[in-house]
């Protein structure tokens, strides 16, 4: 069993109804390549622009049930696919940076808000998530339990491994940042060290600060029945502008996660802790931003 997974690595307008019209146009493109789900990069309704001014801020955050939004629920309807996404998101006290899912009958299936925000950054003027979801995301070949996690949040080990822990099997992941080789390479680890498949949308170059290669990592670093390790990377986009679709082969990944080691295998939680420790903060050193 396969999906096919649209990503649509594309450069913004100047206002939302611009990207409205740009990301309406983008998911038909994608179910005419055959996507099952399309996948926005990181707050699409406003192309990732975080004015500092309270004031200016609120013009540009939207509700959940916002025009905006139910025109992509509609459209998933409409197109028999699933789509995700993306958007500044009005909330007391401060924004969201928020994502939602709807399946390929626009039903809401997951509605998730970045839990790491870069409060070092631009981000210091949002809230954070409060938690991270899986769900069954129905497609045309069958179901697959999906999680998300936002740019940032994939520098966090915890993100992707409960994920894992509460099903995930692939993980889509919108993003608004270089993806150069250490981002990437964070990426790879968290496919590998957790058996999913992750999914990273991009914006593409000549976005400020990003350089496109969306990226699909399969989680499977080897077959049995072949010597030596493969790539999981099965798809990287180039940096042009493009809606993208790359292909994920479940029935490989399910394999590989009743054979393998990794994952939730050979765990010790009772060891960990510390994870959860509030205490233990800024042993590093530096700057701490408290959010």
């Amino acid at each position: 069993m396969k999906i096919k997974i649209a990503f649509i690595q594309l450069l913004p307008g100047s206002n939302i109804e611009r990207n409205l019209e740009i990301g309406k146009k983008a998911c038909v493109e994608a179910k005419e390549k055959g996507a099952d789900i399309a996948l926005f990069p990181e707050m699409w309704s406003d192309g990732y622009s975080l004015p500092q001014d309270e004031a200016e801020l609120n013009k540009l955050a939207i509700p959940k049930n916002s025009e905006f939004v139910n025109e992509f629920r509609n459209l998933a309807a409409g197109l028999q696919m699933a789509i995700g996404i993306t958007f500044l998101e009005k909330n007391d006290p401060r924004p969201l940076n928020s994502v939602i899912f709807f399946d390929r009958h626009g039903k809401e299936i997951l509605h998730y808000s970045k839990l790491h925000t870069c409060a070092f950054d631009d981000e210091k003027v949002l809230s954070k998530g409060d938690n991270f979801y899986v769900t069954d995301l129905d497609f045309e070949e069958g179901t697959v339990k999906i999680g998300s996690m936002i740019c940032y949040d994939r520098e966090f080990p915890e993100s992707a491994r409960i994920l894992m822990l509460k099903g995930a099997e692939l993980i889509l992941a919108p993003n608004a940042c270089p993806m150069e080789i250490n981002r990437l390479s964070a990426l790879r680890t968290r496919a590998y060290e957790n058996m999913v498949a992750v999914a990273t949308c991009n914006y593409p170059e000549g976005h400020p600060d990003c350089n496109g290669r969306s990226t699909l990592f399969d989680g499977v670093p080897w077959l049995r029945e072949e010597p030596g390790s493969r790539d999981m990377c099965v798809f990287e986009a180039p940096g042009e502008p493009g809606v993208y679709v790359a292909e994920l082969d479940l029935d490989r990944l399910r394999t590989h996660r009743s054979n393998d080691i990794m994952g939730d295998k050979y765990r010790h939680p009772e060891k960990y802790g510390i994870l959860s420790d509030p205490d233990v903060r800024n042993v590093i050193g530096g700057e701490f931003v408290h959010w």
